[in-house]
């Protein structure tokens, strides 16, 4: 099913309407009704009645998005929201790491205490907790030394900082965002292939895949880096998606 960005905006922000001082286009732009003086919107079309929200020089007009940017953007804050959740996910976990580095033979002793009680309740499900691959994980990690554990702690803050803040960028769809959310994803694409030779899961799977097409759609739709004509070419068309410059071009033209 075909969405139409532009009345499920409007619907949800209201329209955006404009008075150009030009006559050609203030009269396209412009219906007197039964009710009332009437203006087209700038990101849906229809003709809304009330005054018209700004006036002034057809170049002066607000630029709205409009249909494949307002999908795009759709994504992108989609993207957004998977990057905040991921970080703060990690940030909890770079907490947690930082709390373990600094009471690691308390949580050692814990964690036996609790392996012991379980052992016989797994044995008799025939799982052996004692060639567990999660349980030799974290076993291995109590051997880690305090300084290594703050190491990873503040790494992994780190890379939390990086995810919010290409969330927060995302979201207002800024151009730095984009490369940065590119840039990084693909930097760390060659260790998730790593993960899934060592150990393969539909969760993995699904991270890189989604990954992949994020890195892949931002660079092709948002033009970075030079692809389809770069950024020249990126803002001609966000410049061409008012409706009130296709309705000047088109007066243009007729006039011509």
């Amino acid at each position: 099913m075909k969405i139409d960005w532009d009345r499920r905006t409007c619907a949800r922000k209201g329209h955006v309407t404009y008075a150009p001082d030009e006559p050609e286009l203030r009269r396209r732009l412009r219906a007197e009704t039964s009710l009332g003086e009437a203006w087209r919107c700038l990101r849906c079309g229809d003709f809304v009645l009330d005054e018209p929200h700004g006036s002034g020089p057809a170049q002066d007009a607000p630029l709205v998005p409009r249909g494949k940017v307002l999908r795009d953007l759709f994504i992108l804050r989609f993207l957004a929201i998977e990057r905040a959740v991921r970080g703060v996910f990690i940030v909890l976990v770079s907490v947690a790491v930082w709390k373990f580095s600094n009471s690691q033979d308390a949580v050692r002793r814990l964690f036996n205490e609790y392996l012991n009680a379980f052992r016989p309740v797994f044995r008799h499900f025939h799982y052996d907790l004692d060639h567990s691959p999660v349980v030799g994980s974290v076993q291995k990690a109590f051997g880690y030394k305090h300084s290594t554990l703050v190491l990873v702690a503040v790494l992994l803050l780190a890379y939390a900082l990086i995810e919010l803040v290409e969330a927060g960028g995302l979201w207002y769809a800024k151009r730095w965002a984009e490369y940065l959310t590119v840039v990084a994803t693909a930097a760390f694409l060659p260790l998730e292939i790593y993960e899934l030779t060592e150990h393969v899961s539909y969760l993995k799977i699904a991270t890189l895949v989604l990954n992949i097409l994020a890195v892949l759609y931002i660079a092709l739709a948002k033009r970075l880096f030079g692809l389809r004509g770069g950024r020249k070419a990126f803002e001609e068309e966000r410049h061409s998606a008012s409706l009130l410059e296709v309705e000047e071009s088109a007066g243009v033209a007729a006039h011509a």
